[in-house]
């Protein structure tokens, strides 16, 4: 895979750090020049697959998420998000809407399917007490770099 620009950073499982997640990840990508519209899906993607590691993986418990951001050619953006939380036991159950293993913290079960509606390819890896990996893909509009 060429890479033509990226950015890693690792950050605690905290809620208030969904908000940071998703400003620097922004901020890198401006130099893309997304259209608004393209921007705020990623930022959305971005902000479930957070949402996911705290609530889900650490299970509110401390533990870091790390980000990888990638520029790749054509246009495309490369987004992966890992935690070394819980794992899921049974991912295509959890990609099933509505499917949540929160429901005490009225989690409505549609962060998978939200990913899926605003990036073009998701995938989902995991293994129970190892912790989740979310990668996302989008290709954005013809201009730009």
């Amino acid at each position: 895979m060429e890479i033509l620009n990226e950015i890693k950073f690792i950050m605690p499982s905290l809620s208030v750090n969904e908000s940071t997640a998703r400003a620097v990840v922004s901020s890198f990508l401006t130099q893309a020049d997304p259209t608004v519209e393209e921007l705020s899906d990623i930022r959305t993607a971005v902000s479930e697959a957070v949402t996911n590691a705290v609530v889900h993986g650490y299970r509110r418990k401390k533990g870091n998420i790390e980000i990888t951001v990638r520029l790749l050619p054509q246009r495309e953006i490369y987004i992966k998000i890992r935690d070394k939380g819980c794992g899921i036991p049974d991912i295509k159950k959890a990609m099933e809407p509505l499917f949540t293993t929160a429901p005490e913290e009225e989690r409505s079960g549609l962060g998978f399917s939200v990913m899926e509606s605003f990036m073009d390819k998701l995938t989902v890896k995991s293994q129970v007490n190892k912790g989740t990996t979310v990668t996302m893909r989008k290709r954005l509009t013809a201009h730009g770099y």
